[in-house]
Order: C-alpha cells, then structure tokens, then sequence
C-alpha cells in the first residue's frame, strides 16, 4: 500500500483526490505545520528539503505532486485522468498541467503573499495574476472543467491554488474562475480528499 507523507493544508490534497477516483487507499501519514506556516522539520527526513507531498510505494520515493499524479496514473493504469493520448487535446492537457507549478504558482504566491498578510496585492502581481486568470478562463472554455464535465489531472492539480486564491478574495474579478472553483469543489474526489 501506498504511504503519502502530507502535510497540513499543502498540495498532498491532490494525491488524495486522485487515490479516491481511483478507489486506492493510502496509508496516510499527517504532519501539523508550524506556527509560522511551515513545514515541520520531521519532513526533513522523509525528504531532504522537506517536502510534502511525499509518497513511499514499496521503496520508491517519489516528490512533486506532478510527478506523484503522473506516477499514480501509470501505475494504475488510469486513463480517465487525460484526454486520448496522441490528441490536440492530450497535449493541452499536458501543457496545462505543467503550467501550474512551472508557471501559475510563482505568479500566484506573489498575490497570495501580501493578502495572506493582510496586506494590498502591488498592482504589478495583480496585473500579473489577472493576466494568468484570463488565460486559465480561456482554457476552461465551455467548461464547467478544463475538460468539460472530467476532472483531469490538469483540474486536480490547478485546484490548491485556485482554492488559496479563492479563499483570500483574488477571485473576486474573475467570476468564471470562481464557477470553476465552485465545479472542482463538487468533484467526488475533491469532497474525499478534504
């Protein structure tokens, strides 16, 4: 059985959402964040930057949550999670899914930050941010999803930080990001891991 190392409010809540479509149980392994927010140094032994995600399958330990999602997809054979590989579709998917942590979540943090401080957003990450909505919009199309009606992996993971934006008011602008909020939240998988 797979063991997922999760921290308290973190990105572990994609593995989870995943293990619950695929009907996988985990041996779930919690650790409480600090007082300032951060991760406890226990982590540091699982991983040496002390990361969470982290699951340990047999031996095999593995960080990142995009490589977890991609690692448990494989592993289990899952291709309700993507569009038909070899598709216009399939390789969106793919751009998307990436997109998140290489590009959306630096550009989010710079937002996130000062509201999670109560402060104001500078207007140079709010035009940012604006800008990365409107492309995230364009993606969802017809939505309510990425997809259409199918969570994919993409959906999954694009939810931590839309539900940290969501939760501080940045999606206040954006009412079509914030129905997307409202349809990941009603995902079976999402309802689980939470």
């Amino acid at each position: 059985m797979i063991t997922l190392h999760a921290l308290q409010y973190s990105r572990a809540t994609r593995i989870l959402w995943l293990l619950a479509d695929l009907g996988q149980p985990c041996n779930r392994i919690d650790y409480d964040r600090t007082d300032d927010f951060r991760a406890p140094d226990e982590l540091s032994k699982v991983h040496p930057l002390g990361k969470s995600p982290v699951i340990d399958d047999d031996g095999e330990m593995i960080a990142e949550s995009t490589t977890i999602l991609r690692y448990l997809a494989a592993k289990f054979d899952d291709d309700t999670h993507t569009p038909p590989r070899g598709t216009a579709d399939y390789w969106r998917h793919e751009a998307l899914f990436d997109y998140v942590e290489a590009s959306f979540a630096e550009v989010a943090v710079r937002a996130i930050m000062p509201a999670f401080q109560g402060n104001p957003v500078p207007d140079d990450a709010k035009a940012v941010l604006d800008t990365n909505l409107g492309y995230i919009a364009r993606a969802i199309g017809d939505g309510p999803l990425l997809f259409g009606n199918t969570a994919m992996l993409a959906d999954i993971q694009m939810s931590y930080i839309i539900a940290l934006l969501a939760r501080l008011g940045l999606l206040d602008d954006h009412p079509k990001i914030a129905a997307y909020w409202d349809a990941l939240q009603e995902q079976p998988g999402y309802i689980a891991a939470t």
